[in-house]
């Protein structure tokens, strides 16, 4: 004798998204604005050298196999 499992009742659900109308402007203005946003790169951006104790945590660690001093990197750094 032992717990009988209860009857499981099956419910149809359906499920709707709807979206409210948008105002065109404010979608061409939001369109514009992403656009400006992720198209956005710098024209010279710089190296950045990380700090010593960070770099010497990745070679220890066996995550940093370039060695920042190769003269052929040098060009990367500067």
């Amino acid at each position: 004798m032992g717990n009988k499992p209860a009857k499981q009742e099956r419910r149809e659900e359906v499920l709707l998204k709807i979206v409210p109308p948008l105002d065109q402007a404010y979608v061409r203005w939001l369109a514009r604005d992403i656009e400006r946003i992720h198209g956005f790169s710098p024209r010279n951006p710089r190296a950045v050298k990380p700090p010593e104790h960070y770099i010497e945590y990745m070679q220890l660690n066996g995550w940093l196999d370039v060695d920042l001093d190769d003269p052929d990197l040098a060009h990367l750094f500067k």
